[in-house]
């Protein structure tokens, strides 16, 4: 066994990535405060092809140099978008078919492991903030919330990891279903 050398990823080039399909599911970052938190979930967004990133209320704006010490360029090749304000963005993507899921701990929230994707439909995929969470404004408008299951002291996890582990998540169960 040997480590890969870049040249042998076979990695795709930003042109490449805008022009091949993507997952159908989008990013809510819902006034996320730190911006390496931000770099991180463009980079997760770059490595399994969410379609976009909406980026709504305090959360930081590309270019800026914190949002790219952890986006190592993944803000070229990932679309995105601001929102003044994230509880109209949510109506609008509800509008436009996106069901909406907080990632957040609710009274009705399904654990991240029980959650079965439709075939041919799309997500949004709402992270709040650090301390926070997803705001009640945009709970209210959610078709439903995901849980990861939590077995120690802490009751969170940082956001830059909680978006790894549920886009893993999304991803596999979505690919398994014949959705790309």
């Amino acid at each position: 066994m040997k480590k890969l050398r870049l040249e042998e990823l076979g990695r795709i080039s930003v042109a490449e990535f805008k022009a091949t399909s993507k997952l159908p599911a989008v990013f809510l970052l819902d006034n996320v405060r730190s911006l390496n938190n931000v770099g991180s979930a463009f980079r997760t967004a770059d490595a399994f092809r969410v379609s976009k990133i909406y980026l709504a209320g305090i959360t930081g704006t590309p270019p800026h140099r914190e949002i790219h010490k952890t986006a190592l360029g993944a803000t070229e090749s990932v679309d995105w978008e601001y929102a003044a304000d994230a509880a109209t963005l949510v109506q609008r993507l509800k509008s436009e078919g996106y069901q909406i899921l907080a990632i957040e701990q609710t009274t009705g929230s399904t654990p991240l492991d029980q959650f079965t994707p439709l075939p041919n439909q799309h997500y949004c995929l709402v992270f709040g903030n650090e301390i926070d969470g997803v705001s009640d404004a945009v709970i209210d408008l959610c078709d439903g919330a995901l849980e990861i299951p939590q077995h120690g002291t802490k009751h969170s996890l940082n956001i830059s990891v909680c978006v790894g582990i549920v886009t893993w998540e999304v991803y596999s169960r979505l690919t398994r279903v014949g959705e790309r």
